[in-house]
Formats: structure tokens, C-alpha cells, sequence
């Protein structure tokens, strides 16, 4: 007389998909995930928080006209770059612009020097 195993049989469907391809479909097409948390007390809004969450592959998110981290400066060295020539720019400016002033004829050259 033989028991009965009682461990469920292991599922085998004629599609097997392993994660791999799973996340190669999600990157592929996109997902979006998107929510809302409201606290409120007595009828009164406290906190909203809106959360929105995409994943996608960066080819993807490209094609959906998303492409911030290529601007931020803290994830992109191009940025990091082009911010500061655009600060070293503005220096420049201001320096040429001091530079242009024309002296106070009221006040002596001591008191130019010590500002």
C-alpha cells in the first residue's frame, strides 16, 4: 500500500516563462504603476502623495519622451558639465560687468581698496 505524497506536484505548463523573459517583456513594452495617499483628519487634507512609477528600459522611456537623468547633474556628467560652464559663464559676465563700472569720484582710493 503506497501513502499519497502530500507535497503539491510541481506545475509544468507548456509555456514556460522564466524571469528573464518576464522582464525582458516588461522593459519592452513598459509598466506604469500609479497611486494617491490622502491622510486626512476630520474632512481636513493633511498630506497627499502621489506616487508614479515607471519601468521601462531606457530605449523605452526615450520613446515616451522621458529622458531627465540625462539633464540631472547628479546623474549625468554631461549636465555636470554643462552647468558649470553655464556658472562659469555668469562669472565671467559679472566680472566684466564689475570691471566696466566706472570708479566713484567721490570716494578716495582707500576706500575703493577696502570694499
Amino acid at each position: 500500500m503506497t501513502m499519497p505524497s502530500r507535497l503539491p506536484e510541481r506545475y509544468e505548463g507548456g509555456s514556460s516563462a522564466n524571469l528573464a523573459d518576464i522582464l525582458e517583456r516588461v522593459l519592452d513594452k513598459g509598466v506604469v504603476i500609479a497611486g494617491d495617499i490622502r491622510i486626512n483628519l476630520l474632512d481636513i487634507e493633511l498630506l497627499t502623495i502621489k506616487l508614479r512609477l515607471i519601468v521601462a528600459s531606457v530605449d523605452k522611456a526615450k520613446e515616451m519622451g522621458i529622458d531627465w537623468w540625462e539633464t540631472d547633474p547628479a546623474l549625468s556628467s554631461t549636465a555636470r558639465r554643462g552647468e558649470l560652464a553655464e556658472e562659469n559663464d555668469r562669472l565671467r559676465r559679472r566680472v566684466a560687468e564689475l570691471e566696466q563700472r566706472e570708479p566713484d569720484p567721490d570716494r578716495s582710493e582707500g576706500e575703493r581698496h577696502e570694499r
